[in-house]
């Protein structure tokens, strides 16, 4: 097990002993490392072993809060009902989405994107219920580089919600994002304190919102609002590890 910075095992101590946790991560590059094929990805063990554990101690909540659309979500973490799922960074939820959607915007950019991608190998377009993703992480720098402002120049005519995040430039037709998911989750399970993990750019709005009672865990190099960092996956999967130790152990002793 990776050691973890003791400020941060001294947060999850304090956190573990809060009346009602709500542990949340994202999904690609916390729970799960980072693969070419995005249809590869699957959560580390002994990450999502825990992650399960801690949603099935009293006053304990889990959930996921994934850029990838809910469905894709489901099926590539494997996670099990007591494991809340939220996909499209906070649009759809178990009960439905968050906000209305412009279905005729959408079609637009899918369509728009899909012709940028045509020429361009390696450039690909990833179709949800609520956004559109043109990712170029598998191309050449040259054509990801000119598929990424051909996406930006078409966008000036779209009434939607761009996202950057690693290799990838995302247009959702509703406004909403990771924060305001844990906000939604947080009221939801009447949560006195949060715990996320995340990696990306998109991760930030998340820690955004956090407040003093929470934990936020950047993993990776970038700035970061998180209060807290380690380096890897497999340091998410010890901080989860550690945190259900602490956790049951106070919920043993109760």
């Amino acid at each position: 097990m990776s050691d973890l910075p003791p400020e941060l095992s001294r947060a999850l101590h304090l956190a573990a002993r809060s009346p009602r946790l709500l542990v949340t991560s994202d999904f690609d590059g916390t729970l799960s490392p980072i693969v070419n094929n995005p249809a590869d990805a699957r959560p580390l063990p002994e990450a999502g072993r825990a992650l399960i554990e801690l949603a099935e101690l009293p006053a304990t909540s889990a959930a996921l809060i994934s850029g990838r659309a809910l469905g894709d979500l489901r099926v590539l973490s494997s996670m099990p009902s007591s494991v809340h799922l939220v996909g499209s960074h906070g649009a759809e939820f178990d009960s439905g989405f968050s906000h209305p959607i412009d279905v005729e915007l959408l079609q637009t950019i899918t369509d728009v994107l899909t012709t940028i991608a045509s020429d361009k190998p390696g450039v690909t377009v990833e179709t949800k219920p609520a956004s559109v993703a043109l990712h170029v992480r598998n191309a050449s720098p040259a054509d990801g580089d000119t598929a990424l402002a051909e996406a930006w120049d078409a966008a000036a005519g779209w009434q939607a919600h761009a996202t950057t995040g690693k290799a990838v430039l995302e247009f959702a037709v509703i406004s909403t994002d990771k924060g305001e998911a844990i906000n939604i989750l947080r009221d939801q399970h009447d949560a006195t304190a949060v715990v996320f993990f995340g990696d990306d750019v998109t991760d930030e709005r998340a820690f955004r919102r956090l407040r003093d009672a929470d934990v936020g865990v950047k993993v990776g190099s970038g700035e970061t609002l998180a209060g807290f960092r380690i380096d890897s996956p497999e340091d998410v999967a010890a901080a989860l590890t550690h945190l259900l130790g602490m956790r049951r152990d106070l919920s043993d002793q109760q």
